[in-house]
């Protein structure tokens, strides 16, 4: 028989998401909520477990499931060869109603998701395996939204089921392609086409200095100003360091310099560049090259996207670092402006 408990959707108990843990290690089948439908998950490792999985569907065997993580970083655990625009969906929409198909880590294509409710992730966690996680109905049918309708077609197949109400979205994810030379859309769920396609379609650029608080900032600032001026939506900028240490202001003699460009940066906040900000970047700009060896530790994909940021000047030397104000006088921190300005506005021609 179905063992069924009932949870609180916000304050959820821990004996129960342990238990439920430990029935999918053991090979067993679990009623679940997430944010969608209700679904039944299943230890992706497990032979037995999803041989019977497709049997109480009716699924076809060539039709594969869906994996559900815990964490974003999770996906570099199935996946290999991950496009720029899957990192800009993931940063947008994970965690959330969005399925992915990317290149899997061994052959073939995997579906991949990052689940907007507490309860599925707290037990993804917990049993610590890949887990599948199909809407909790018979193939061709509707997905169910309440756990009595989920209950009511699977009561007896499964061994373990958890009641948390009514599904928040109550409509299937949506599904992206991203395993061509073009995405497409497979599926237009939860979330709307034309939102998906803004968010790939929109180029990302990064700045990175040393401790984001000069050369990044004014780089940051100035694109922005530019892309303003032309009417460039589609463009987000973004900047940040290489220190461990953010949460600082820019320096003052960056706000003294920009202010003079009619920009205002006294509200800039130091932040410290993530793996994540690198993989949904489509390019990269840095102000020294001892910084590329730190970002390609971070994200070796990078390669490709990565430049020096004076490679975009008129180049008058052959020195393509520009070298860190920090410390030095207003001069240095006005050449400084002039070069970065320079090579933004090439930059800002080209994206």
């Amino acid at each position: 028989m179905t063992k069924v408990v009932k949870i609180n959707p916000t304050n959820p108990d821990q004996k129960i998401i342990e238990e439920a843990a430990g029935v999918l290690r053991d090979g067993g089948l679990v009623i679940i909520p997430t944010e969608t439908v209700y679904g039944i998950a299943a230890n992706m490792m497990n032979t037995k477990a999803i041989e019977r999985l497709y049997e109480i569907k009716k699924r076809p065997k060539d039709k594969p499931f869906t994996v559900h993580i815990e964490d974003k970083q999770n996906i570099d655990e199935f996946c290999r060869a991950v496009p720029v625009s899957a990192y800009k969906l993931i940063n947008k929409f994970w965690p959330g109603p969005l399925t992915l198909i990317l290149k899997s880590k061994n052959v073939g294509t995997v579906g991949i998701r990052m689940p907007d409710d507490v309860i599925a992730r707290k037990i993804i966690g917990m049993a610590g395996i890949p887990v599948v996680c199909p809407s909790a109905n018979i193939s061709g049918e509707k997905p169910p939204v309440n756990f009595s309708d989920a209950l009511h077609e699977l009561d007896g197949l499964v061994d373990y089921a958890i009641d948390a109400g009514r599904a928040k979205l109550g409509v299937e994810s949506s599904i992206v392609d991203l395993t061509k030379e073009s995405p497409q859309i497979l599926r237009a769920g939860a979330i709307k086409k034309e939102d998906i396609e803004s968010v790939m379609n929109k180029k990302v650029v990064l700045f990175i200095c040393t401790g984001n608080s000069c050369r990044s900032v004014m780089a940051e600032a100035l694109l922005k100003k530019k892309l303003q001026e032309k009417r460039r939506f589609d463009v987000e900028v973004l900047s940040a360091g290489l220190m461990m240490m953010g949460g600082l202001e820019a320096t003052e003699p960056t706000k003294e310099v920009l202010s003079r460009e009619g920009i205002d940066v006294s509200s800039h906040i130091s932040q410290s560049v993530t793996k994540d900000m690198i993989r949904r970047a489509d390019l990269i700009l840095i102000m020294e090259r001892l910084q590329e060896q730190r970002i390609l530790t971070l994200a070796p994909e990078a390669k490709n996207r990565l430049f020096l940021l004076k490679e975009f000047a008129r180049i008058k030397d052959n020195q393509l670092d520009i070298a860190d104000p920090v410390g030095r006088n207003l001069g240095f921190y006005e050449k400084t402006l002039s070069i970065i300005k320079e090579a933004v506005e090439k930059v800002s021609e080209l994206i």
